[in-house]
């Protein structure tokens, strides 16, 4: 019965030591007795030009690409209701106006059922805002496409007509 001593060793421990290590010893230290041939892949040559829309060069065919300009289908705009906790996220295509993402924004609104219930969900009771501290009312008519922005701040319009009216 081995002892504890050469059971640790694991008996290759002659082998380790002139130098001669076992397979899966020097397959761990990147030696291996198997020679590797390392094949050469050939090069592939690579048409980036394709991509700029450019003539492709020599050795290749003629290859014209015209590159098509996508048009934007949908917009996602977030927009904050005035003492509401976190943005409603709104999907409306770039054609739509301010007054109907104002409209769709209070839609969807009231069928996620937010805590704060709103006094109307009539879209002409509402502003629509840069941010909070904007003063300027974003043009009713004005397509969404145009905007500089696609955050925006919504809030009742008698809220500011009785601040304006303490002050």
């Amino acid at each position: 019965m081995p002892t504890s001593k050469n059971h640790r060793k694991g008996g290759h421990e002659k082998n380790c030591r002139k130098g001669l290590l076992s397979e899966k010893a020097s397959s761990f230290h990147g030696r291996s007795g198997r020679v590797v041939v390392e094949e050469i892949l050939p090069w592939t040559r690579t048409v980036s030009d394709l991509v700029a829309g450019k003539r492709v060069g020599p050795g290749l065919p003629d290859l014209v690409v015209v590159q098509e300009r996508r048009k934007l289908t949908k917009l996602l705009l977030n927009v904050t209701i005035q003492r509401s906790l976190g943005a409603v996220q709104v999907v409306m295509p770039p054609e739509a106006t301010v007054e109907d993402l104002i409209e769709a924004t209070l839609k969807q609104y009231t069928k996620e059922g937010r805590w704060l219930i709103l006094p109307s969900t009539d879209p002409s009771g509402f502003d629509l805002h840069y941010s909070q501290f904007s003063l300027e009312n974003l043009d009713r008519e004005e397509k969404l496409i145009a905007l500089e922005s696609r955050n925006f701040f919504l809030h009742p319009k008698k809220a500011v007509e009785a601040t304006t009216a303490v002050l």
